[in-house]
């Protein structure tokens, strides 16, 4: 019998420490979670909240066999074995990882709500999100998310050019 996949929509950020070297490891830990399928370029944004220094944010796309609670628990587990400690609302990071989005999946349970409530509001996520689901959308409007990027604009999210060198062990 073969096993049920999901696919799921995974943000990435970071910004202490050795930000690209974090995003690495984290991508591998993923990579022990199912089959990555899709990986975006990083970006670069100022961050949101206190002051603090500016984020690197990138999306996975990953198909799993794990029910959307078994893998947001997987990937708090991974952002604390990278140090993460949630001291304050929108504080630096070491890692954030959130599950953004799983095509036509709506979800609102204690602790997670997918797709995630602020996705349609931050162009940071938006744009590595339609590098690996350009044609996401909102399951409960409808809307492509592309649109919502297109209307929130770009300003401050910069993308780097990096040669996608970031994705270490990466299959071409």
């Amino acid at each position: 019998m073969l096993e049920a996949r999901r696919q799921y929509v995974i943000g990435l950020g970071a910004n202490l420490g050795d930000r690209v070297g974090t995003l690495r490891s984290a991508l591998a830990a993923l990579a022990a979670l199912g089959e990555v399928r899709g990986v975006s370029p990083l970006y670069e944004t100022a961050a949101v909240g206190p002051p603090q220094p500016d984020y690197l944010n990138a999306a996975v796309l990953l198909d799993s066999c794990l029910d959307p609670q078994p893998l947001l628990q997987a990937l708090l587990a991974i952002e604390r074995q990278h140090g993460r400690e949630r001291r304050e609302r929108w504080g630096p990071r070491t890692l954030d990882l959130d599950l953004l989005f799983s095509p036509g999946l709506e979800l609102a349970e204690p602790g997670l709500t997918l797709p995630h409530p602020e996705l349609s509001r931050r162009a940071f996520a938006l744009a590595p999100l339609l590098d690996v689901a350009p044609l996401a959308y909102e399951p409960g409007s409808g809307r492509s998310y592309a649109d919502f990027f297109r209307a929130l604009g770009a300003a401050g999210v910069r993308r780097l050019e990096t040669n996608d060198g970031w994705r270490a062990g990466r299959a071409e």
